[in-house]
């Protein structure tokens, strides 16, 4: 069994071995990392020999960092151990890969949603419904590409309403308030003024990784389709990402018990700043603290640095993620609009979901 993962920023790590009777035999870690002493390597791979089968991926960490420990003080290395380019949670997680509990990008075809305009709830209702159909086993992993003709906000699951909304400034401007099911901050959108996207996988594609680290993993090719078009972009803390010009873009998540995972991002491509920050209280106080005495400007980073329409951006992002991976063109089935449509009047329109944080 084979097993690949390549730290974000950092380096490969590759680990093969057998099952025997349930438990991992003749373990052999590589790689293009740096690791001193060279007897080190010998004391990793004895570490997780013997290990079962389904441990999981804190305890081949654990094991890992224990076994070098333990070499350490009994004199069994020359010196103290450096691992430069990996650690013992990537190798923890390449172990998972080879035993086939963790599965990489390659693993998956991925199905590609572009439906078209619709309306804001629904738009957030279709996160839920898409991501239990993979839950289910009804539905791959999937990319979908929103787009919308009313004007709304869309607020994270745990934020305040009265915190982070004006009553005054979405009565002005005829704005729908939308409540989402992942955490987050608030996206103000209107028709053509952002580029987002949900891409909904099974938990196996982030075992072993943290939230901090699942985002960066599955934004890698953001970064990738930002630079197809022109843009330098970098991650900038634990969901953003950034271009020398500013911020460009940010992410949510959300974890099913059922084994599925809702990621999703929005890019800026040409915003109404001071439309924005009549809607969003959170927008003045940001600003404040920058600052910033007028807002009186646009928010158009991808427009004015790549010189694309937005429609041109998103089909050079499908292109750009269907280079990389495995894709097929898909559609929304009629049961699932119909869920969708359920949960519009159930739950993502109702007053009391809107409300739930005041």
């Amino acid at each position: 069994m084979h097993g690949e993962y390549k730290v974000p920023g950092g380096k490969l790590v590759a680990v093969d071995l057998e099952v025997r009777d349930d438990r991992m035999a003749d373990v052999r870690l590589s790689g293009d990392f740096f690791l001193e002493p060279d007897d080190a390597l010998g004391v990793i791979d004895a570490a997780l020999t013997g290990l079962p089968r389904h441990t999981p991926t804190s305890e081949l960490a654990r094991a890992v960092d224990e076994g070098v420990r333990a070499a350490e003080r009994d004199g069994r290395l020359a010196g103290p151990v450096a691992m430069v380019g990996f650690d013992a949670w990537a190798v923890a997680v390449a172990v998972r890969r080879a035993l086939g509990l963790a599965t990489t990008w390659e693993d998956h075809t991925f199905e590609v949603l572009r439906p078209g305009p619709m309306a804001p709830p629904t738009l957030a209702a279709l996160d839920q419904v898409l991501t239990e159909e993979l839950a289910e086993g009804r539905r791959g992993p999937t990319l979908r590409f929103w787009d919308w003709t009313e004007r709304a906000v869309f607020i994270g699951s745990f934020q305040s309403l009265a915190n982070e909304v004006d009553p005054v400034g979405v009565a002005k401007h005829d704005v729908t308030v939308v409540r989402r099911i992942s955490g987050g901050g608030a996206m103000f959108m209107e028709a053509g003024n952002c580029v987002t996207f949900s891409l909904v996988v099974p938990a196996s594609l982030v075992d072993g990784l943290s939230f901090e680290q699942s985002y960066a993993f599955l934004d890698s090719w953001v970064l990738g389709a930002l630079a197809d078009v022109g843009v330098e972009a970098y991650f900038s803390g634990m969901n953003d990402v950034s271009s020398p010009a500013g911020k460009l873009a940010g992410s949510a998540q959300k974890r099913l018990a059922g084994g599925a995972v809702l990621h999703h991002m929005t890019m800026a491509y040409d915003i109404d700043n001071d439309k924005m920050l009549e809607v969003l209280r959170i927008g003045r106080e940001k600003l404040s603290d920058k600052g910033t005495r007028s807002a009186n400007k646009r928010v158009d980073p991808l427009r004015s640095q790549t010189g694309m329409s937005r429609e041109a951006i998103v089909d050079a992002f499908a292109a750009s993620f269907a280079s990389r991976y495995a894709t097929t063109p898909s559609a929304l089935r009629p049961e699932e609009l119909e869920r969708a449509g359920e949960l519009v009047r159930t739950k993502f329109a109702s007053p009391s979901w809107i409300n739930r944080v005041p």
